[in-house]
Parts: C-alpha cells; structure tokens; sequence
C-alpha cells in the first residue's frame, strides 16, 4: 500500500499557487520567511534599499521553491474540483 505524501501547502481555490499552510511544517516555514523578512528590514534597509530588496527577492525564491516542493502540484484552477 502506497503512502500518500502529504502537503505543507494546499494549492489555491481559485487561481494558480498554494494557499495558507496546514502542517505545522509549512507554518514554521512561512513564520521563518515572515521573520527574516523583518530582521533584514531592520538591519539591511537602513542601509541599502537596493540590498534589501535584492534579500527579499533572494528570500521569496527560496520560499517559492519550498512551496513548489512540498506543495500540491500548482496549475490554474476555477473553484471547481
């Protein structure tokens, strides 16, 4: 019997992504992600905004790849199932 692999983030309802995480996993991603963002405004910023927002791009991509990895498989969807 095959074990079905389970989702940190269950794609969107409508449109083309994942929505809000449902594993504790996915949480703790998403409050890392959240927080580093704010560490890196608060010590970057005041510095460069060039910097900053090129450590946010940095960040968003890794977030991305994580959602892409451990998320359902992404594709445009309607509502419907």
């Amino acid at each position: 019997m095959q074990r079905q692999a389970q989702y940190w983030f269950p794609a969107k309802r409508y449109g083309w992504g994942w929505g809000l995480p449902i594993t504790w996993q996915g949480w703790a991603i998403l409050v890392a992600f959240i927080l580093l963002i704010a560490i890196g405004a608060a010590m970057i910023l005041k510095h460069s905004l060039a910097e900053f927002i090129a450590y946010v791009a940095v960040l968003t991509a890794l977030f991305a790849g994580v959602c892409w990895w451990k998320g359902e498989p992404p594709r445009w969807r309607w509502g419907d199932e």
